[in-house]
């Protein structure tokens, strides 16, 4: 008897912590997109203390919540603006402490989409993020490449995405995804 596949799940990490955030919009339009038989998940990194190794054992919980979630992931969709040409510090620091050896967090292979929206752009911190996932031998979707500049003028108040090319890249970033989750 052969066992039906569990639904497909997607981890959202947002690198701005803002309640109506652009980044969290784009990652909430990417949600919108997805087929009703795929999970999407929008990680919570708010509470992530500074990484300390002093503080490593045992793992503070935001952090082993963290863990759990990212390995019940089947893939991530990565957002954040861009800050002094790099990305955010909250980002780095969760990224810090989820790739600790020690905790065993399952990265490597693991699919992750990057996006971003900023007001002036975020290439150069997609290329920095693209040199962690790397480091973590994350498979790292190529295209498309999805830069949302003029951010202002592309969400909403309340960070709702109004943007219809923007939308059709996210469908566009659905697709390739999903296509690496179901025919690897």
């Amino acid at each position: 008897m052969q066992r039906e596949k569990s639904a497909l799940h997607i981890v959202g990490l947002c690198g701005s912590l803002r309640k109506f955030s652009f980044n969290r919009g784009l990652l909430l339009a990417f949600e919108e997109k997805l087929p009703e038989d795929v999970k999407f998940t929008l990680a919570d990194i708010s509470e992530i203390p500074f990484f300390n190794e002093d503080r490593e054992q045992p793992y503070p919980e935001p952090v082993v919540k963290l863990k759990e979630l990212l390995d019940s992931a089947d893939a991530l969709v990565v957002s954040t603006p861009e800050y002094n040409l790099s990305y955010t510090a909250v980002l780095k620091n969760a990224i810090e402490w989820i790739s600790r050896r020690s905790l065993g967090a399952r990265l490597a292979g693991k699919p992750v989409a990057l996006m971003g929206a900023a007001i002036v752009g975020v290439g150069v911190s997609q290329s920095h993020l693209r040199d962690v996932m790397f480091a973590l031998n994350m498979n790292v979707l190529n295209r498309p490449i999805v830069q949302v500049v003029n951010a202002r003028e592309k969400f909403d108040s309340e960070g709702r995405l109004t943007d219809a090319a923007t939308q059709e890249l996210l469908g566009k970033v659905k697709d390739e995804l999903l296509a690496v989750l179901r025919y690897p």
